[in-house]
């Protein structure tokens, strides 16, 4: 009844990663220089597997989607966050932050899926490698990075549109540095329980599959290696595998640690840190993940500036 005499919010104040004027312009350069690296790594990892006749493998198709998606959710975050970092009015406007929301939505969980297929990818390599270019064909490939990003951008539309699709009157005050699910229902003066429901199901279901394609992927790989007699061959199976486990080591375990802590223990700061962690320091550890690690893509970096070397001399 009394909703009509409440101001609509026709904008937002995100209070940022600190409110502490003294730490505004470290953070600028520290996060600049980490997003800086992010832009760098994924679009050497993009263009190398673009280009490279050896890296057209569906191993690398799917890397070079995954770079793709970790640029794209780091840019959606940071450079918003950079230009808060150096004006004292950290606004964005109600329709700003609902495209934000729903953009950052469609890579995060993209990124949950393409992990998935990562791992499937690597089983069938490994438990079925006669069968494996039939199996993981260029068709398939397609399909699957086709149907991650179809179903990215469903949840995204589901998800965004049902916290949206709420009141918020008076306080505009989101305690985060990007527009994200949690602080915006918080702030709604409306039913919550219809989008937290949906935000719930839709969190749950999709790190549920992701998880059980991933271990049971993993679990078969393992049986596999340790039925291989030679240590050469085991080892050599192993490293094909590493970088990919080391990512979603990475990846899940801050996912988990943000939704499994116990409700007591539960603070915006931590939130802030792991949402730090999984939205620009992961898309900027991955491309070295799978760099260091793997001997095809530094031979394909090495081959790639020689022949740009090469092709400036003769201009």
């Amino acid at each position: 009844m009394a909703h009509e005499n409440f101001t609509r919010v026709i904008e937002f104040i995100l209070t940022g990663v600190s409110e502490r004027p003294d730490l505004q312009i470290p953070l600028f350069f520290v996060f600049l220089v980490i997003y800086g690296l992010t832009v760098t790594g994924n679009l050497s990892i993009i263009t190398l597997t673009s280009v490279d006749s050896r890296l057209q493998t569906p191993m690398y198709f799917f890397l070079r989607h995954l770079a793709i998606i970790n640029l794209g959710n780091s840019t959606v975050i940071a450079p918003k966050m950079l230009i808060n970092f150096l004006v004292k009015k950290h606004t964005t406007s109600f329709y700003e932050c609902a495209t934000q929301l729903g953009m950052f939505l469609v890579f995060i969980v993209a990124e949950i899926f393409i992990l998935a297929v990562m791992a499937y990818d690597r089983y069938v390599a490994i438990c079925n490698p006669l069968l494996y270019l039939a199996v993981v064909s260029r068709r398939v490939c397609f399909l699957l990075v086709s149907l991650t990003y179809l179903y990215s951008f469903s949840t995204a539309i589901v998800a965004s549109s049902s916290v949206f699709s709420m009141s918020y009157c008076s306080s505009n005050v989101i305690n985060h540095f990007y527009c994200d699910i949690v602080p915006l229902i918080a702030l709604s003066c409306s039913d919550t329980s219809f989008p937290e429901t949906v935000v719930f199901v839709s969190a749950s279901t999709n790190l549920v599959f992701s998880i059980i394609t991933v271990v049971a992927s993993y679990f078969n790989i393992v049986l596999s290696i340790l039925r291989i007699r030679s240590s050469e061959g085991r080892k050599r199976a192993f490293s094909t595998c590493t970088s990919h486990m080391t990512a979603v080591s990475v990846f899940y375990g801050t996912l988990l640690f943000m939704y499994l802590q116990p409700q007591t223990n539960h603070s915006m700061g931590a939130d802030k840190m792991a949402s730090v962690f999984y939205t620009l320091v992961i898309p900027m550890l991955n491309p070295m993940i799978y760099s260091l690690r793997n001997k095809d893509v530094k031979a394909a970096l090495k081959r790639f500036l020689t022949n740009s070397c090469c092709s400036f001399k003769l201009i």
